[in-house]
């Protein structure tokens, strides 16, 4: 899950977590710490962004933390697939999509209004 992810619910009006489970079923989430400190200092400001990302970071204690060796949050996601630690990855950016999706990963991102769909490679 990445910072963008993990904002839907205020920014583009997803249920994440309810599409997930549509899509993929029970399964583990997991997201780098560094999206965790991302949440944290876009939660710090004001507007809709910083509520977006405190509801983010909300929703984040459902997910593992996991410590990468990167200080970026979408280098730490693409490391992560690269590990093998996740089978997909949830954004709604377009340029870490096309990364992950260069690098053989599956993403998982907005389709429509307000539904989740799977990009494959």
């Amino acid at each position: 899950m990445d910072t963008s992810a993990l904002m839907m619910p205020i920014e583009c009006d997803v249920r994440v977590f309810d599409e997930l489970d549509r899509l993929l079923g029970d399964i583990a989430f997991v997201t780098p710490a560094t999206v965790i400190a991302e949440l944290d200092r876009l939660s710090a400001g004001a507007g809709e962004e910083a509520t977006a990302a405190s509801v983010g970071r909300d929703l984040a204690e459902r997910c593992d933390v996991v410590e990468t060796d990167e200080s970026h949050a979408d280098d730490a996601l693409v490391e992560l697939a690269g590990r093998g630690e996740c089978e997909y990855v949830v954004t709604n950016d377009g340029p870490l999509r096309d990364r992950l999706l260069e690098r053989g990963v599956r993403v998982i991102g907005l389709r429509g209004r307000n539904t989740l769909n799977i990009t494959q490679p």
